[in-house]
């Protein structure tokens, strides 16, 4: 058991979580992600693993309620416990001194970005941090990446808050205004990273990309991370989760990930109607 030390919210759905795993605190890397188990008769999901804290032996998880799994997690509290926690798995950042370098964030992707960020920082590089959401609501850790990049982009699509126009928009800018830009480091939803990929593959910029695909045990055995990388069937767990941006095929990572779209659909139905007949009664219980 895996104690939640601290928990709290982001955003709309989007919730941080401090959780005691002194083993993986002290091995993980940048890049690298855990795959947990909340409860005994709980799915395992893959999370990135955002920071990590040595002296108290605890990592940082970003968690958006999606699905069944990441919804009932975000109901948990500081005290509560999650069952198995695994990691770290995946191959850690590529961490070197590239010059100028642009890392793009799209919602909770920028949870995945940021400990990148922070070392390529660490390793000298000029970092840009370009960090995007639907409204200003949904961006997140801007005060984090504040303090580990030189430049700090906000955007957002409705125009609240920052750059009005989407991730790609303001990259476009930078290159427009002449910014020699030596490597981009781009996570988020797949339409976001394929078109981050299609500006910087006219402008030959070296960029990776982090995948997310679906997973169940982190180590290749069950192949549910299956994708296409130059080619070649890869295995995300095991070969990535980064990759060269301008080798994936997206097309068919999105096809591979809307596999269980009706049994997902299914499922956070359930929870949302266990979950207000949970909150009905606590309230029927509270009123009396």
């Amino acid at each position: 058991m895996n104690k939640i030390i601290e928990a709290r919210n982001l955003a709309p759905d989007v919730k941080l979580f401090k959780i005691a795993a002194p083993q993986i605190a002290n091995k993980r890397q940048a890049g690298q992600f855990v795959i947990l188990r909340v409860h005994k008769e709980g799915e395992r999901i893959p999370l990135t693993i955002a920071d990590s804290n040595v002296q108290d032996g605890s990592i940082t998880i970003i968690v958006q309620g999606i699905g069944k799994t990441t919804k009932y997690m975000n109901t948990l509290q500081a005290g509560d416990s999650i069952m198995d926690v695994v990691g770290p798995l995946g191959k850690p950042s590529h961490i070197a001194c590239f010059g100028t370098v642009v890392v793009i964030g799209g919602g909770v992707g920028t949870a995945i970005a940021f400990p990148t960020a922070k070392a390529l920082k660490q390793a000298g590089n000029h970092v840009v941090s370009i960090i995007g959401g639907r409204t200003k609501q949904l961006v997140i850790l801007e005060e984090e990446l504040r303090a580990v990049s030189d430049e700090v982009y906000p955007t957002t699509d409705d125009g609240s808050y920052g750059y009005q126009g989407m991730v790609t928009h303001k990259l476009q800018d930078l290159i427009k205004a002449g910014r020699k830009l030596d490597f981009v480091l781009a996570i988020g939803p797949i339409p976001m990273m394929a078109a981050v990929s299609e500006v910087t593959k006219q402008h030959h910029i070296k960029t990776t990309v982090s995948l997310n695909p679906i997973m169940v045990d982190g180590t290749g055995m069950c192949g549910g991370c299956r994708a296409v990388v130059d080619g070649k069937t890869v295995f995300v767990c095991v070969d990535g989760p980064e990759f060269d941006a301008h080798q994936v095929d997206y097309a068919s990572l999105a096809k591979r990930n809307r596999s269980y779209l009706l049994q997902e659909k299914t499922a956070v139905e359930e929870f949302c109607k266990l979950d207000a007949m949970i909150k009905e009664k606590e309230y029927v219980r509270t009123a009396h």
